[in-house]
């Protein structure tokens, strides 16, 4: 229990808090409470890097904050606009402040980390020089992984050298490695504590955090509050876990201890996480994919690693003997799945889904917008967005990537919790289910299309792509196939003949570039067109000239079964 200090003696002390989302926002207004009770000086507050490029009044109320801050941490501000709208401000209260903390940020935000003596702009110390020593030369390579080895042999690091696992089973190593040695090494063992407490930010770890900021860095007229706080060291929350919201505890570690689900089970859906939104108990919008899923039968595996590394989670909770215990994996995070925003290694994320060797869907959850903004915009995702993404996870050979949450409220500042948007959650867990149904199915009963290059259209352009073998190749995947169950029916003798029976067929019936395979009634398609009145606006009155008799819609293809 801390010690309360009476409102008489309190010491004013700003402590400003800035990260790239909203995730810990949730955390530090819970905690703020109990910690003005034990420092009514205290001011905390906390500012998102995403809401500034929708709010001038966000971005200057950070700008703000920073001025007067006492400590300040800065976590995660790797974009560049970001970095631009406060770099001038942290430089100019850099020497003014108790401390300032950096950490997993751009290489110019973390050398502002001054902590009592230890200053990420000054020469190195010999606590520094100490730790590259333990990581090891740029030169001393594992032959595995290609990185810098943090250990002696292949067996102490357990070839994970390239992994965040091993990178946060060494970042909690060092304080304790660094714990008897004087001097400035013991302000360099606080960074890495404050990471630590960052990396498991729950709502116990956060308040922690502050109170051994305080403790560790208040000076000047708030010296004195050094001894009126004492943190808990941070609890330990399992790199590897398991996460659902009808779970007692937040986390565990089997899948035997995930709850049962009411309705029989058609199939199993690895979800891969972010730890932190768990942690922070600001988890909705898994939540509502999770209920999503379950209520179509389909068990949700819902899986987070440490860092943003899923490999670990992969290989524990959706493999088993080198073969999936899941029929499709959907990736909730966003980013990459070996990687995050700032970076990616898609070769090794590639290589693990060959292995697990399933459909593996893309979801992610705004924090750059809120959903009533995404809704009401014509663009929907900013680019900044496409490409963390979209363009990033697709390759690592994710696909159907799709928005399920986010938050609510058309302001951005001071957001709101993660939630699900109903709609889209319903779309993806029925893409998810269809997915599982396919899959399941007997190849010879599975239906196939195969779309041509076909550009510009209607001009005999089919199958021309430059420089590619179209028909020769769907010749040999139509053989392949066959030879595999899939029921393709009578082959043409060779990829000449497909060609043939593609370009030509019945084609002087209809007077066509291509074979007719089926026709559609333009009734039926003034009918039952949804989007009719768009396409005609753009297009002209149904039905058009192309491909129609006036009474009909001809479809170029070729039936194959």
């Amino acid at each position: 229990m801390q010690k309360r200090i009476s409102d008489g003696n309190a010491v004013p002390i700003n402590v400003v808090i800035i990260g790239l989302d909203s995730v810990l926002r949730g955390a530090i207004d819970r905690a703020r409470p109990a910690l003005q009770r034990e420092l009514p000086g205290l001011r905390l507050s906390f500012h998102a890097a995403v809401d500034w490029d929708k709010s001038i009044k966000a971005l200057e109320s950070c700008r703000a904050d920073i001025a007067t801050g006492d400590i300040i941490l800065v976590a995660m501000l790797f974009v560049e606009n970001q970095i631009q709208a406060v770099l001038p401000d942290l430089l100019a209260r850099r020497e003014n402040c108790d401390a300032m903390i950096a950490c997993m940020s751009a290489g110019e935000v973390v050398k502002l980390t001054r902590l009592g003596r230890f200053d990420m702009q000054a020469k190195p110390s010999a606590a520094i020089n100490l730790l590259k020593k333990l990581k090891g030369s740029g030169a001393q390579k594992d032959r595995k992984c290609n990185q810098p080895i943090p250990c002696k042999s292949q067996q102490a690091c357990r070839g994970l050298c390239n992994s965040g696992e091993n990178r946060m089973a060494m970042l909690r190593r060092l304080p304790a490695i660094l714990k008897y040695i004087p001097g400035s090494a013991q302000d360099v063992r606080a960074y890495f504590l404050v990471m630590q407490y960052w990396l498991a930010c729950s709502d116990v770890n956060l308040a922690s955090l502050v109170r051994f900021m305080i403790q560790t860095c208040a000076s000047g007229d708030r010296a004195a509050l050094r001894g009126m706080v004492q943190a808990d060291p941070p609890v330990d929350y399992p790199d590897v876990g398991l996460y659902h919201p009808r779970l007692g505890q937040r986390t565990v570690t089997e899948i035997a201890d995930l709850p049962e689900m009411a309705v029989p089970e058609k199939g199993r859906i690895g979800l891969v996480l972010l730890r932190s939104y768990v942690l922070a108990g600001d988890a909705g919008h898994y939540d509502g994919v999770i209920t999503a899923l379950e209520r179509r039968g389909l068990r949700a595996i819902p899986a987070f690693a440490n860092g943003l590394d899923s490999r670990p989670a992969v290989e524990k909770f959706f493999q088993k003997d080198g073969k999936a215990t899941v029929d499709a994996m959907v990736c909730l995070t966003g980013f990459s799945l070996v990687g995050g925003p700032a970076y990616n290694d898609s070769v090794a994320a590639s290589k693990m889904l060959d292995g697990l060797n399933v459909p593996c869907l893309s979801g992610h959850a705004l924090e750059f917008q809120t959903l009533d903004q995404w809704r009401g915009s014509d663009q929907g995702l900013m680019p900044f967005e496409a490409t963390i993404m979209v363009a990033i996870p697709e390759l690592d050979g994710v696909i159907a990537p799709s928005v399920y949450g986010g938050r609510r409220g058309g302001e951005v500042e001071g957001g709101s919790s993660m939630v699900a948007d109903p709609v889209q959650v319903e779309v993806m867990a029925r893409r998810v289910e269809k997915i599982v149904t396919l899959r399941q199915t007997e190849r010879a009963n599975k239906k196939i299309a195969v779309v041509l290059f076909n550009f510009p259209p209607n001009a005999g352009a089919t199958g021309t792509a430059a420089f590619l073998s179209v028909f020769e190749s769907l010749f040999n995947t139509l053989t392949e196939m066959k030879a595999q169950g899939y029921t393709i029916g009578d082959l043409p003798e060779d990829a000449a003949a497909l060609r043939e029976k593609v370009l030509t067929g019945n084609s002087d019936r209809y007077g066509t570039d291509a074979n007719v395979h089926a026709t559609i009634s333009v009734d039926d398609h003034v009918r039952n067109e949804p989007y009719l009145k768009q396409i005609e606006a753009c297009w002209g009155p149904a039905p058009g000239r192309q491909l129609t008799d006036g009474r009909s819609y001809w479809e170029c293809s070729l039936a194959m079964s």
